[in-house]
């Protein structure tokens, strides 16, 4: 089990080999998800759950807000079985769960919850009402006040339809996004996508303020983690943001803020690790996304897949119906930095659907 360098240097995560890790798991709801269709990253229906059941399974390999694991209609299990199966072979030294904005609060014990009081955010083809400068302000006084005893952060994401609001965001921000972002379906329901975003970018100027923007087509996870990232500034943290283009749209955000200030960021602390499906897919382009960065930015892709496998719902993955999510890119290269064979990751997810 290895990676690819898509951006960058390999230097960053060959540092990083056999040192500790925080997981933090962002955990969020956009209404944008109730509009039908858009988004496979659950059960329809109840997509507003998929959050609350990847950080259950994540924390105790068990789903306790509803009687079994999330799978799409087309029965692919959620990504959070791969971050789980690293986890219990090399384990994380910690996981935490950021709630940004849930409707069921995971029903866990003893694994920290940091609570910001922050509420789901409405759906964008109707303005999705978040008070984005305030969201950003409590995820800016987070990072500037985040303490580990470990040597960096994993930070993943949990919410369905949020390929479509980070295509919103990045839209909206003025970058050149047309068929980079990805999606939780094989084939991108790019109509439906396209005119819940087109909906959503004539509701806003456009040419006005960046936070009013934000607060009309964005989503939770997207603002916090652009003001942790610059907020963690303070204190040099590393991290590894985990995931694909929705990651991309933090950076593209934080990119955004900082030519607003007049600003910069020293970005050599930063690093996104995504998963060989979205590193491969055809209808997205991650590397076209960071490239509009004005900062350099380290980035690679496990090389990990499912060709050891015989098992239907994990080959679904290979076909592209499932590509990122819940941080498995990221912890997939964390596992290829700590040791862990392809063979022993794909046993071990088996082993969880009673293969």
């Amino acid at each position: 089990m290895n990676f690819e360098t898509i951006l960058g240097s390999v230097d960053f995560l060959e540092f990083l080999r056999g040192k500790k890790a925080t997981f933090l798991l962002s955990a969020s709801v956009t209404k944008t998800c109730e509009i039908p269709n858009i988004s496979q990253a659950g059960i329809p229906g109840k997509l507003y759950l998929t959050p609350t059941l990847d950080a259950e399974f994540l924390c105790t390999k068990q789903v306790k807000s509803m009687p079994e694991i999330a799978q799409t209609p087309k029965g692919v299990p959620t990504p959070a079985l791969i971050t789980r199966a690293v986890h219990e072979l090399k384990s994380f030294s910690n996981i935490e769960i950021l709630n940004l904005g849930l409707d069921v609060v995971p029903k866990i014990d003893y694994f920290k919850i940091h609570n910001f009081n922050i509420k789901s955010s409405g759906r964008i083809d109707d303005g999705a009402k978040i008070s984005a400068l305030e969201v950003f302000q409590k995820g800016l006084e987070f990072g500037q006040s985040y303490e580990t005893t470990d040597d960096y952060v994993i930070l993943a994401e949990s919410i369905p339809a949020g390929t479509t609001t980070a295509n919103a965001t990045g839209l909206a921000l003025g970058y050149n996004c047309e068929g980079y972002f990805s999606s939780s379906y094989k084939d991108n329901p790019s109509d439906i996508k396209n005119q819940t975003i087109e909906k959503a970018l004539k509701r806003v100027d456009l040419s006005g303020d960046l936070f009013e923007i934000l607060s009309s087509v964005s989503d939770n996870m997207i603002i916090f983690n652009a003001g942790f990232i610059l907020g963690s500034r303070a204190n040099n943290l590393k991290i590894v943001l985990a995931g694909g283009t929705q990651m991309a749209a933090v950076l593209l955000t934080v990119n955004s803020i900082l030519r607003s200030m007049e600003g910069s960021i020293d970005s050599s602390n930063i690093a996104l690790c995504t998963t060989k499906w979205i590193n491969k897919d055809e209808n997205s382009d991650i590397k076209a996304l960071l490239e509009q960065l004005d900062f350099p930015i380290n980035a690679y892709a496990s090389d990990f897949d499912f060709s050891l496998s015989n098992h239907p719902a994990l080959k679904l993955y290979d076909q592209g119906e499932a590509k990122e999510g819940v941080g498995c890119g990221a912890a997939l290269c964390y596992g290829s930095i700590n040791g862990l064979s392809k063979e022993g990751v794909t046993k071990k997810i088996e082993s969880f659907l009673g293969a």
